[in-house]
């Protein structure tokens, strides 16, 4: 059946500047009369439209069903051949980039505001992939920004809304829509990656001494973490939690780490289990944590990278390179330099890591936010590295048939080949913009004098004596496109090795997020008590030292942080 196409009438919204992780909004802001509608013209105006194929869906946050009937409507009214669907307009965003990899489609428009939460008072998000199945660059993003600031009408056509929950293909006025199950493809990728065969048979041999528990925090991965776990590895349901997909993600923050996916440490720590993992609402970050061992996103991508040998995936295609964003601990530096492979230091964002994996000089890569991946897509992927490390404890228990090895041991052997970069990430959210802003003023002012450089600073409490060498704002030319990303984040830099990274987040929906980032490393001689301390005790000298010389609670007006990644803000003696 035809449709009339209408033509409606519109006026600009301001800030409608999307980034790569897209135009992310509290519900209430999209819910404005032709606001979403605008922004998807806007996309559809920049990617030439006719013709075209897209993938469609998202994480299944409130407002998604919505977002799909709009962007149906106004996508056949702007000529797009065809639309491929997650069932229930579901997709995790790993999944969609192996969707649009491997059907080789014009890109995709993914629903999602990952970490944050959802519900009517939260938040939203839209975001558009490119054909590499990664986040738009630049100058895509740029053009649909141009396009939000002059846009007077968009098109759609006055159609029915189609029903989704039907597998199959059907049209959609002059447009063919394929519903699909979006779980199969993404599992027939992970079979292809990893040696399942060796991960079941290692789980049945331990299945007493070796418990595992995955909690999709009521986010979009639980469909996908019960083919995996319960069906394919024939792990018991019990093995799973939080895994029905909520529009509000039941209530809570779908962000693995130990202050919102508490539901995971509280079950570990009850439960004795070894094995623990979590992801978040749209399925591409990852915590990794067992009975009283977690591993930091830093340390889990070093483990993944000096064990990618064991992986049927890399074992076969070789590793290409290494890389880790700015951020993100030295820690997969030491291991690229031990192995002789080239590695990268890259801003905050997926996409510099996608420029790298398409001139294929890069394999495994991670972000401290909890962001870990390869080149299998060119999204980071949660699932993958919960897997990952299934495969790599499986295969090291299969040298050892003695002892179990667990998270911990994998730990020490390679802080005892490698040394140990002990890590924190402090997260101030939803903090005054001005606040913020007169930080980073602060620290550009003592970068453009150099006022700090070469002072010494004592810690209160250890007596710890830190001496700065340096401060800078990291900036980046891409080898591959030669862009150049400048004002990256201020990094203070101390004569030990140390260092303190402060940035400005653009994943918040409303206010500002300031993160900042410590770092101090020991080698691998360094005593084993002081290799194996805990995080807290590691860092606590070198954050009060940061902290005072940022002057960062006079600035923001905060006491606390919202979020510490290596321990919670209530335990800081957790994490070991």
């Amino acid at each position: 059946m035809s449709y009339p196409v209408k033509e409606i009438q519109t006026k600009p919204y301001e800030g409608q500047k999307p980034g790569t992780s897209g135009l992310r909004k509290r519900v209430k802001i999209f819910q404005q009369e032709h606001y979403t509608e605008n922004f998807v013209q806007s996309i559809f105006d920049s990617i030439d439209a006719k013709g075209s194929t897209i993938v469609l869906g998202g994480d299944g946050r409130y407002f998604s069903q919505d977002a799909v009937q709009i962007i149906l409507r106004i996508g056949s009214a702007n000529g797009v051949s065809k639309f491929i669907i997650g069932k229930d307009g579901i997709f995790s965003t790993p999944a969609a980039s192996n969707i649009i990899r491997k059907y080789k489609t014009t890109g995709g428009i993914l629903l999602t505001a990952s970490h944050n939460p959802g519900g009517p008072n939260n938040d939203f998000g839209i975001k558009y992939n490119v054909s590499n199945g990664g986040p738009a660059p630049e100058n895509v993003t740029n053009t649909i920004f141009e396009k939000t600031k002059t846009i007077s009408s968009y098109r759609v056509i006055d159609a029915p809304p189609l029903d989704l929950s039907k597998i199959g293909e059907t049209t959609f006025g002059p447009t063919k829509v394929v519903i699909i199950d979006s779980v199969t493809d993404y599992l027939i990728l992970l079979k292809e990656i990893f040696d399942f065969s060796l991960i079941k048979s290692f789980l049945q041999q331990h299945k007493t001494d070796f418990k595992v528990l995955f909690d999709g925090l009521h986010g979009v991965t639980g469909p996908y973490a019960r083919a995996i776990f319960v069906e394919t590895l024939g792990l018991a349901e019990s093995s799973i939690q939080n895994c029905v997909p909520l529009p509000d993600f039941g209530g809570g923050h779908p962000d693995p780490n130990l202050t919102y996916a508490h539901s995971l440490v509280e079950a570990v720590e009850k439960g004795n289990i070894q094995f623990g993992a979590a992801s978040d609402g749209d399925g591409d970050r990852n915590m990794i944590y067992g009975k009283g061992a977690f591993v930091t996103p830093s340390d889990s991508v070093a483990v993944i990278a000096q064990w990618a040998d064991a992986i049927p995936y890399f074992k076969k295609g070789g590793v290409k390179g290494l890389a880790r964003s700015m951020p993100t601990s030295k820690a997969i530096d030491l291991v690229a330099q031990k192995k002789g492979l080239e590695y990268f230091e890259v801003p905050t964002g997926w996409k510099f890591f996608g420029n790298l994996m398409d001139a294929g000089r890069l394999s495994i890569c991670g972000e401290e936010s909890f962001g870990t991946g390869s080149d299998h897509i060119r999204e980071k992927d949660g699932l993958w590295a919960v897997v990952a490390w299934l495969n790599i404890l499986a295969a090291a228990n299969a040298n050892s048939p003695n002892k179990l090895i667990g998270i911990n041991d994998l730990l020490k052997e390679f802080y005892s080949i490698y040394g140990r970069s002990f890590f924190s990430r402090y997260d101030y959210e939803e903090v005054s913009s001005e606040g913020a802003n007169s930080l980073v003023a602060n620290l550009d002012q003592a970068l453009t004098s150099g006022s700090l450089n070469n002072t010494e600073h004592v810690s209160a409490s250890t007596s710890n004596k830190f001496v700065i060498s340096g401060l800078y704002n990291f900036e980046y030319k891409d080898p591959i496109d030669h862009s150049v990303s400048k004002n990256q984040g201020h990094v203070i830099t101390f004569s030990d090795g140390s260092r303190v990274v402060f940035r400005l987040s653009g994943t918040g929906s409303q206010g500002a997020t300031v993160r900042m980032y410590v770092e101090r490393y020991l080698a691998p001689n360094a005593p084993a008590e002081e290799l194996n301390r805990s995080a807290a005790e590691g860092l606590k000298g070198l954050i009060e030292v940061a902290l005072e010389v940022s002057k960062l609670k006079h600035y923001l007006g905060r006491d606390e942080p919202t979020v510490i990644t290596s321990y919670t803000v209530a335990n800081p003696g957790m994490q070991i």
